[in-house]
């Protein structure tokens, strides 16, 4: 067996968090809502997709923000992104203490921490 690639990752949100969200993942980072097969609609939540990126967002009856464990996306404008998130009101979290890449920590609506990267090699 070998692992070949990663699907999805799973997010956890709040009972009922769905439209806090929406502004974040959907307009905040691009990615579009996709519906959720009917049997797994019925449990909450939401999934949003954009190419080979899959983010759903799951209910979790006793939530807690995920503060230290996080995802982590390579993106083309670090600083960009992170000028948008201050914008609509996001926190975020600049981070230089990784050597050959620039990168940011935004927080969603709940106070999970997302890490985004760009390789310092890369051009925009």
């Amino acid at each position: 067996m070998t692992l070949r690639a990663i699907d999805h990752v799973q997010i956890a949100i709040p009972v009922g968090g769905e439209d806090q969200a929406r502004p974040f993942y959907g307009d905040l980072l691009g990615l579009a809502e996709v519906a959720k097969p009917a049997e797994l609609a019925k449990r909450g939540g939401a999934w949003f997709e954009q190419g080979a990126v899959k983010v759903h967002l799951g209910v979790e009856q006793d939530f807690r923000a995920n503060a230290k464990a996080h995802v982590a996306f390579e993106v083309d404008n670090v600083a960009g992104l992170a000028a948008r998130a201050e914008a609509a009101g996001f926190r975020t979290q600049f981070d230089d203490d990784l050597d050959g890449f620039e990168r940011v920590y935004l927080y969603d609506p709940f106070g999970n921490r997302l890490e985004f990267l760009k390789p310092l090699s890369a051009q925009e």
